[in-house]
């Protein structure tokens, strides 16, 4: 069901979708940044919860610095001095990020354009944008797609599908802050948390990578066996200092489409198990959330609600031993991520 959500300060008619199954559960998801706005799911009284943070308004989203649900790229996470090498053309990037670096595609996000919506029915829609060739300094004009979809196994799958006219770099995720408790409920660091991965990779102050990968086993990042958030996050560890918490991307261990991570609250008890078809995942646990007015009238905090963001590993394009985020001319850049609800 497509319903009005608003007018852009650009002028622009703004519209949200009504995702829904035959359990209940609902997934409202905008054209406005291809956005996730609430996600509601049956807790343990049978009760719909709406489990991940959100805005009040379109003008919030359009005002807001916290990615809340969006869809970010053209290349998720950090790029290392905000340049790259491709090809052996240099390409300078907007740098958003200590003045030095990019993060998340630049200084004009996705999540902060309209898309177009296609192929929509009461479980699924399509949101597609052209990112032209140059757009914040990428090479090759990319054609995305985000298809949002509503399973009756309670899952929300997301689906990214890329094509550039010219060889380019690519890395779509979602930026939904989960709190299994409901969003409007205070902290989401008394909930449990699995991460399947034996490394992570280690970052320096500013957390571009250094290309090592280190071993969780007898450090706070270790999540083989489910704990709570909140367990080791104030543990005496260099990389929990320079995070200001956990903000961190997880080798994830095996290949092709698989389960990662899962997630579950006492208190409501909703489980959520998180499966990709990459080799990364930023586990971030909202650490500089500020008194930021969401919906329903909440007022979002520190640590209120926690990241999934499926992905390559960070600054992947200067590290010979990441994966590569460069996708070819004609090419198709595709991945799938599953949040379900169990």
């Amino acid at each position: 069901m497509k319903i009005e959500f608003g007018t852009t300060k650009k002028g622009e008619k703004a519209s949200c979708y009504i995702l829904k199954n035959k359990n209940g559960m609902e997934a409202v998801v905008s054209d406005y940044g291809a956005a996730l706005l609430k996600l509601l799911v049956p807790d343990k009284n049978g009760k719909l919860c709406d489990v991940v943070l959100g805005y009040e308004t379109l003008e919030d989203y359009e005002n807001g610095g916290d990615s809340i649900g969006a869809t970010v790229g053209r290349v998720a996470n950090r790029i290392g001095t905000g340049e790259f090498e491709l090809n052996g053309t240099v390409y300078s990037l907007t740098k958003n990020d200590n003045g030095k670096n990019t993060l998340h595609g630049g200084c004009d996000f996705y999540n902060k354009r309209m898309w177009n919506a296609k192929n929509e029915d009461d479980q699924q829609v399509t949101f597609t944008l052209t990112s032209p060739d140059g757009d914040q300094g990428f090479p090759g004009e990319l054609k995305i797609e985000v298809t949002y979809t509503v399973t009756d196994d309670n899952e929300l799958k997301i689906h990214y599908h890329a094509v550039p006219d010219k060889d380019t770099i690519v890395n779509l995720t979602n930026h939904s802050y989960f709190n299994l408790s409901g969003h409007a409920s205070g902290s989401a660091l008394d909930e449990e948390v699995w991460i399947n991965a034996d490394m992570f990779t280690e970052a320096d102050e500013e957390s571009i990578p250094t290309g090592i990968f280190v071993p969780v086993e007898g450090t706070p990042m270790d999540f083989r066996n489910a704990k709570t958030v909140e367990k080791e996050i104030g543990g005496d560890y260099i990389a929990l200092r320079y995070g200001n918490g956990y903000d961190h991307n997880w080798v994830l261990n095996g290949e092709g489409f698989r389960k990662v991570a899962a997630a579950y609250s006492e208190k409501t008890g909703i489980k959520m198990e998180v499966s990709t078809d990459l080799p990364g995942m930023q586990f971030y646990s909202g650490n500089f959330l500020v008194e930021t007015k969401g919906k329903d009238g909440a007022v979002y905090d520190k640590g209120h609600g926690i990241c999934f963001e499926t992905q390559y590993f960070p600054d992947a394009i200067h590290k010979d031993n990441f994966k590569s985020p460069v996708v070819r001319a004609g090419e198709s850049y595709e991945t799938t991520t599953i949040y379900k609800f169990v």
